[in-house]
């Protein structure tokens, strides 16, 4: 079984040398130290954690686009860049969501 998740343990190793990512994963770590100080419920802690989730993955995949798109060509290319900035919002749009949900959720515990 282990042999079946090690691509994808290395994969995120790998993807933390990125300092984006790395980023949103102490993001996510400070997110979930607030819910435990505030003491969040079942249903709001599902919330947090798929918000993470969503996040971090969204963060994952702009950079495997970046990556692919620097594999691709190392010279200006607009093309190229369309899709690098395209990658780059899913990032803000799933973080900005998640940014709204969390001040929700935790506003409601002050």
């Amino acid at each position: 079984m282990k042999k079946k998740f090690q691509p994808a343990f290395d994969g995120i190793l790998s993807a933390l040398q990125h300092r984006s990512v790395r980023i949103q994963f102490y993001l996510g770590a400070l997110a979930i130290l607030a819910g435990a100080v505030l003491k969040l419920t079942y249903p709001e802690w599902i919330a947090f954690i798929l918000c993470i989730g969503m996040v971090i993955t969204a963060e994952l995949l702009n950079t495997c686009v970046e990556m692919i798109c620097n594999l691709i060509s190392s010279s200006y290319d607009q093309r190229i860049k369309t899709i690098k900035d395209i990658a780059a919002g899913a990032v803000l749009a799933a973080s900005v969501s998640s940014l709204i949900a969390a001040v929700i959720i935790l506003f409601h515990h002050l």
